[in-house]
């Protein structure tokens, strides 16, 4: 059953109490866009995390070979042509003129090929694809060659990749900086440039724009064409209390917030000022991830058990609430998209106690608690942990809940350690559903072992079905592959997709040019 779960009641506004605690709005300033993302900002090195809040900081700073467009195509960014040989292996390309670091030094093809390695480490698009790499060579200064080991399918599809780990391109000196540990500089070649003297984690980080950034000629369009930038300063206000946040737009001490509540939309869209903005249409799906090296969740039945008491709509009810925002699917692929297939026996979405109570029972379950780790200032995912607690208490789980802010839960969801020296068993996330449309863009697949993302999961079966969908070239066997991709995540329960969900972002009536994309992005946004 659904556990109960307390809604939040709207505040009295208190107009001007943001603007007495830090100073930061003035009405007559025209240039200064204020933005409240999802979440605090603690990381800024956009390949050491997948977390939203630092790959959205990627986009203001750093810029990328290939992008994908409204229509999730790949067009060429930073690159201004490429060329592939005959037999698919050798792939050239070409930057386009006028590119250079915020430090004045012009970006070179030596800058690239070690970003794109840095990237490849830690990625799952970048690992898959550098499995297929023989070698990278030099051909000037704007040119260089990536040779394969035989034709690969989703070379382009990697280098544009979206969202989380994006493949932005770094100084050669930073991208060098082994990808297990954070960089230490901000220097990149993007529309924005990093104010570190002015930004404080937990209060604001500030942008000021980059004056001799060369937008492509093409209009925008999703994350790809010209990236004209049309603030002279955006200031990224940390403000974790969504009834703060509301309070601060309806007053006008801030421009945009990503990522409002559900309940508190009405109250925005009743309001003359403001304005619902649907700016990443295709949405979003929860997660659900066990920690594959510790147990109990080392054992797939266990792993298994767990899911089948989920309930789908059970974790939708209870984070976003309106069902005209959300959506039961048990497609892992995005329902709605070309790789979407529904799972068999109502799996993910209609639970079966009695089976779980007795594959817990079969394998042996000892009764330890699992650490299973809330989240309490991300708002939509707040109430997906006591809906899991509630689930696994029914089928038998004893469950330790423990709470942590978003950053705090980023930190330790790195850390293999056993739950109970600081390690943990299960956590909850959400990703842009632009990211997951593939086995192989889709990092929750991962079983590779270290290589994987958080939880670690190891699985040779599942490395060649992704193998070989990444090598197919026949849509209708790819599409056969991905299913079977999505069988064996069911077979291992590697982990769990509970839902897809859809949230506009908010913005005051004077702000425009918010893009339609999977990333919110500050270029061609303009206040009147």
């Amino acid at each position: 059953m659904i556990p109960t779960i307390k809604r939040r009641t709207f505040g009295v506004l208190t107009a001007g109490a943001f603007v007495a605690a830090t100073g930061a709005a003035r009405a007559d300033d025209k240039k200064v866009l204020r933005f409240v993302q999802n979440g605090n900002m603690s990381i800024l090195d956009p390949i050491w995390t997948t977390a939203y809040v630092t790959r959205t900081h990627g986009y203001f700073i750093y810029d990328t070979l290939f992008s994908m467009d409204e229509h999730n195509a790949i067009k060429p960014q930073m690159v201004d042509k490429y060329e592939v040989s005959p037999d698919r292996t050798e792939w050239t390309f070409v930057l386009r003129d006028g590119l250079e670091w915020h430090d004045g030094k012009p970006v070179t093809a030596e800058d690239c090929i070690p970003s794109i390695k840095r990237w490849g480490a830690r990625d799952s698009m970048g690992l898959k694809l550098m499995e297929f790499v023989k070698d990278f060579k030099v051909v000037n200064d704007k040119t260089f060659t990536m040779i394969l080991k035989e034709p690969y399918g989703l070379v382009l599809e990697s280098l544009g990749k979206p969202s989380s780990n994006v493949p932005f391109m770094m100084p050669k000196r930073i991208a060098e900086t082994d990808p297990f540990k954070q960089i230490d500089s901000q220097i990149g070649s993007g529309p924005f440039i990093y104010v570190n003297a002015e930004s404080k984690p937990g209060e604001k980080h500030v942008y000021v724009k980059n004056t001799k950034y060369k937008p492509r000629n093409e209009p925008p369009s999703g994350l790809s064409g010209g990236k004209v930038v049309k603030m002279e300063r955006v200031e990224i206000i940390e403000m974790p209390d969504p009834q703060q946040q509301v309070n601060a737009i309806i007053a006008g001490e801030i421009d945009l917030i990503e990522q409002p509540p559900h309940d508190l939309l009405p109250i925005m869209k009743a309001d003359k000022g403001m304005q619902l903005v649907d700016w990443n249409p295709l949405g979003q799906q929860f997660v659900y991830r066990f920690n594959h090296v510790q147990p109990p969740f080392n054992n797939p039945k266990i792993r298994r058990a767990a899911l089948l008491a989920v309930r789908q709509e059970d974790y939708l009810k209870a984070t976003v609430g309106e069902p005209q925002f959300y959506k039961v699917s048990s497609a892992a692929f995005i329902s709605g998209t070309p790789n979407a297939f529904e799972a068999p026996n109502g799996f993910l979405v209609k639970p079966d106690y009695e089976k779980a109570k007795a594959l817990l029972k079969e394998a042996g379950y000892d009764g330890t608690p699992v650490v299973l780790m809330q989240s309490t200032t991300l708002p939509v995912l707040t109430n997906t942990a006591p809906v899991t607690k509630a689930a696994l208490e029914q089928v038998g789980f004893k469950v330790d809940m423990q709470t942590m802010d978003w950053q705090t839960l980023v930190s330790r969801r790195t850390k293999k350690d056993p739950p109970n020296q600081g390690g943990w068993n299960i956590f909850h996330t959400f990703t842009v559903a632009a990211d997951i449309l593939n086995p192989i863009s889709n990092t929750y697949m991962v079983a590779q072992g270290d290589k994987s993302w958080f939880g670690w999961p190891t699985d040779p079966d599942m490395e060649k079905l992704r193998n070989a969908y990444a090598k197919e070239t026949d849509a209708a066997k790819a599409k056969e592959l991905a299913l079977a991709v999505q069988n064996r995540a069911i077979e291992t329960a590697q982990y769990g997709w509970i839902g897809q969900w859809y949230g506009p972002g908010a913005a005051r009536k004077n702000v425009t040019g918010w893009l339609k994309a999977p990333v919110p992005v500050m270029w061609n946004v303009e206040k009147a």
